[in-house]
Order: C-alpha cells, then structure tokens, then sequence
C-alpha cells in the first residue's frame, strides 16, 4: 500500500471515523494507532461535540508539531479540541497554565518549576519512601485479594502530591472524587465546575491558613510570594494549585498499578531489577514509554500552517498529538511493543514535548521508582489475583489506567 502523509479516513455516514479511541489492552495503544502512524500520519477524525481535528502519530512529527510556536493551548479557541463534554468551557473559565501560551504560559509556570527541580525532588525521596512504606503496610493489612489501585497507587499518589502543595490528607476519596470527575470524559461542564467549587474551597481557606501561618510547602511559598507580590490573583493561584493537584495525583494514580503489572508479566525484567537495583531509573522511563498514559493530553490549535514531514496541519485547525502513538513509533524506538529496561533510546514523549513538557516529570519519575521498588522489595509474592482480561479499563478518562488491580500475596 502507498503511503500518504495525511487522510480522512471516513465513516458510514460519510464523515471522519470518530475519536477517541479505546485501548483493548492495557499495554498498548490502539491496534489503530500503528495503521494510522504507517498509512496517514496525519489523520482527521471527529471528536465530541461535533468538531474535526488532526491525529499526528509519528515521533517526528509530534516533536516538531508540540515544538513549533503555532502550537497554541488556549482552550479559549474556537477550534480547541477538547475531549470532554466539558474540559473546553471549563480550561477556558478557569485557564490553568497548560491550557495558556506565552507569556501567561511562561509567567505562571516559572513560579512552579523551581519546586520541582532534579536537586529539590531528590531532597523528597525519604519522605516518599516514608510514605510508600506506610502504604504497602495498608496494602498488606488488606483481606486478600486487595486492590492495587484504591488500596495502594491512588493513596501514594494523594499522599505524596498533598504533602508537597501543603494539603491535608485526611480525605483521601474527596479528592479520588474530585479527580475522577474533572479528568472524565463524559462529565459535563455543570458536574466539573461543582467538584471543582469543592476543591477550590477548600483551596481557598487553605490560603488563607498558609498566609497567617506559612509552612514548608507549595503553597506556602506561592501565598508568600507571587501571591502577596501581586504576580497572581488569587483566582489564577487557585486554578494552577488545582491543576497540580489534579495532575499529580492522576498520573502516578494510574502509572503506579499498571507499571506493576507490567513487570509482573515481564519476570526476566523484574529479575534484572532485583539483581541491580541500578537499573530502576531506566525502567521507569522505559515503562513511562511503553504505556504513555498521557497519550492525549497535548490538544493544540495550529495558529499557523504547521509543517511535518510531507504534510502540513492547517493554520486554525485542531490537533492532538498521541504521544503512545509516538512512543511506539519503530522509527525512534526498536520493538516498540516490547519492554526492555536496559533499553538505550530516551528520547520518549510520554511527558510531551516543547515548552509545555510536565514541570513535574522528575517528581514523577522519582515517586514511580519508589513505590514499585518499595512495593516489590516488601512484596515480593505479589500476583494478580484476576486474569488481566478480565481488568475493567478506565478509558473515559483523560489519563488512562485501571480502575482496579486485584493482587495477592
């Protein structure tokens, strides 16, 4: 078959085959993903309500269309292409910072980035090994079988993002609530304003505790600073808090179950681990690669003509650039679908690309280490307890993941 640089692959009823699509196993991107990446990549689809936007599938391509200065993520464009019924109206009111372009981008950001520096997430790593230790004792205290996700990976994930903002734990569902809503799919604008109304205020009396008596945390330092410095409002702190929260908590939330399971099923990796623990920093990445739980969070508006390898996406179109499609590019990466921890290519997408790349990636890198290696070294019995086939997905979500992981000892 020829290959075209872009396509618009259409439907019975004459218009682009829709988008999102699934994942039919949890270890993979869509079957889709690779026709589409070796056929048309760039591809048009339909998303919810009713618009069209571009699929750009290829390594390449994602990195010089998340690069390119005409890549804007203000959601407040016509041509947004928002996922969620009400992700647009929502980013576009509250305008959290990797939803803005610069300058506003840059602004807000560099009050955040110095937080998650390699030296000050580094200094974190006795107080995430406290915590992770503190919940495999949860998890063991379990009847089994127990859940990997509620029992283990949603409650490290809350407690490692609350403790850096300066938020207390003491609800820990509150927030699974709250993040289940404003990262679903199918939640309306009226459903992710009220979570969000919940969040913000608790937010703000949080604010105000930090300002009269500031602590050693997030918070604390952008109340004392920006804040108080009149670099922010208090409405945009409250929205860059929130997303930071969110997003913190998502991610590991999901990454930490199934990366487990991952090597559970790869037990010549686990074994390379267990034989050189030096080796866990490069499995994290190659498990961050092989996942690519993002995969569809860069959604973009090219304000310009934006050129790819043989194909152009249109100035005032949408764009969603699928990072586990890049991931599994086999242009950039050797057996793609394979895992390999001693792999040598580290240029995967897995947190983006470009000016918008995750400020907290180091954080994330660090809490997916420890809290598989401390899940492995205080468990090392550790199965599933259920076949993988039989693992409800949780695809109606803007980051993906399980709902639940099963597991014995």
């Amino acid at each position: 078959m020829t290959s075209s640089p872009s396509a618009e692959p259409r439907s019975a009823d004459g218009r682009p085959a829709s988008f999102p699509i699934g994942r039919s196993c949890p270890f993979a991107p869509p079957d889709a993903y690779a026709a589409m990446r070796e056929e048309a990549p760039l591809t048009k689809v339909a998303i919810p309500g009713g618009k069209e936007a571009w699929l750009v599938t290829r390594h390449a391509d994602v990195r010089t269309a998340l690069a390119s200065p005409a890549a804007s993520s203000d959601a407040r464009h016509p041509a947004f292409p928002a996922l969620g019924d009400g992700e647009q109206a929502v980013a576009a009111d509250l305008r959290p910072f990797i939803r803005m372009d610069p300058p506003d981008h840059t602004r807000v950001r560099r009050m955040l980035v110095g937080e998650f520096t390699v030296k000050r997430v580094r200094a974190m790593r006795p107080a995430i090994e406290e915590i992770c230790a503190e919940q495999v004792d949860h998890l063991l205290s379990r009847p089994a079988p127990a859940d990997l996700v509620g029992d283990y990976a949603n409650r490290v994930s809350t407690t490692v993002i609350c403790r850096l903002l300066g938020v207390p734990t003491a609800d820990l569902e509150f927030f699974r609530r709250v993040t289940t809503i404003t990262g679903g799919r199918s939640s309306t604008a009226e459903q992710v304003g009220a979570a969000l109304a919940d969040l913000f205020a608790l937010l703000d009396r949080l604010i105000d505790d930090k300002a009269a008596d500031p602590q050693d945390d997030l918070i604390s330092r952008l109340v004392t600073g920006p804040l108080a410095r009149g670099e922010i409002t208090r409405s945009s702190l409250l929205s860059q808090i929130g997303i930071t929260l969110n997003a913190g908590h998502e991610t590991s939330r999901n990454m930490i179950p199934l990366a487990a399971l991952t090597l559970l099923r790869h037990p010549d990796q686990l074994d390379l681990l267990r034989a050189d623990p030096g080796l866990w920093p490069a499995a994290v990445d190659e498990l961050l690669r092989l996942l690519s739980v993002a995969d569809v969070i860069p959604l973009r508006v090219a304000t310009e003509d934006i050129e790819l390898d043989g194909a152009t996406i249109p100035a005032g179109d949408g764009f969603i650039a699928l990072l586990a499609a890049a991931d599994h590019d086999p242009r950039a990466f050797a057996d793609p679908g394979e895992l390999d921890i001693t792999r040598s290519e580290r240029h995967h997408v897995a947190f983006g690309y470009g000016v918008h790349q995750c400020v907290g990636q180091n954080l994330g890198r660090l809490e997916l280490e420890v809290a598989l290696r401390t899940l492995f070294d205080r468990v090392p019995t550790l199965r599933p307890a259920v076949p993988v086939e039989e693992l409800p997905l949780r695809s109606a979500s803007a980051i993906f993941g399980l709902e639940e992981v099963p597991v014995r000892w």
